[in-house]
């Protein structure tokens, strides 16, 4: 494998049995421990991530907590919790590393989009959070309004959807963050998408692995990685690696 830039890996799931899972849609992971992870990024310049809850690990996330605790410092978390949580509970998982809540509109899971906005103040004012929304970006152009108003929002996956990408684009222009993930999801050429958003927002876009790629029609293959590279050039792909989730993660001396 040849040398490759530093990368702070913006979308990973762990599912870890020892923990509860509970089936979406008849769906049950297979696991995929935090050792599991490790092995499989051995090659990479690996500077840290971000633990994102599934619709199939709902309730208290401990195994997130232990996630982030096996990971270490350089990893973040982001939860699925309901907007009835306390604000201690809040800080006790801000303290363990968690630093987002993820609102699952493609499949279910989390907390209701209704709770949306309140809910994304509160955690922003309190602990400086974010909100992360898996949606169709054809379900965005109803959300554009509030979306935009709100601190601080990440999308993942690209948006999925060919037909809602202008949305996203405007989404991207206005600052919100988009996740350049889950390639295997989407119905369009990625490599003209990477090179839409990044012209729109060179800060918007955030790599992920999506690793292991739950239900996605394909995984997770390292030349998704060198397709970033290849489309955007070495310096703005470092950008997209790197120095843009560091700053939207708001890890210490990201430079």
């Amino acid at each position: 494998m040849p040398h490759w830039p530093r990368i702070f890996d913006a979308h990973l799931h762990i599912i870890d049995n020892r923990f509860p899972l509970v089936t979406n849609h008849g769906y049950l992971p297979d696991t995929f421990t935090c050792d599991d992870y490790i092995d499989r990024m051995n090659t990479y310049n690996l500077a840290g991530g971000a633990v994102v809850s599934g619709s199939f690990q709902p309730g208290d996330q401990a195994f997130l907590i232990a996630a982030l605790q096996r990971l270490g410092p350089s990893f973040i978390g982001v939860a699925q919790i309901s907007e009835t949580i306390s604000d201690e509970r809040i800080l006790e998982l801000n303290h363990a590393g968690v630093r987002g809540v993820r609102f699952n509109l493609k499949r279910g899971g989390s907390e209701g989009i209704q709770h949306l906005s309140r809910f994304a103040r509160r955690i922003h004012d309190l602990v400086g959070w974010h909100v992360e929304l898996y949606s169709d970006s054809r379900k965005l152009d109803s959300l554009y309004d509030v979306l935009i108003t709100l601190p601080s929002v990440s999308i993942d996956h690209l948006g999925l959807s060919s037909e809602g990408f202008p949305t996203l684009c405007r989404l991207a222009e206005k600052g919100v963050r988009v996740k350049a993930s889950g390639f295997g999801r989407v119905d369009f050429n990625v490599r003209n998408a990477l090179v839409e958003l990044f012209a729109v927002n060179p800060g918007a876009l955030m790599f992920g692995t999506d690793l292991p790629s739950t239900r996605a029609s394909r995984p997770y293959r390292d030349s998704d990685f060198l397709l970033v590279e290849d489309a955007l050039g070495a310096d703005n792909a470092e950008k997209v690696f790197y120095r843009n989730a560091a700053s939207f993660y708001r890890l210490e001396n990201a430079g």
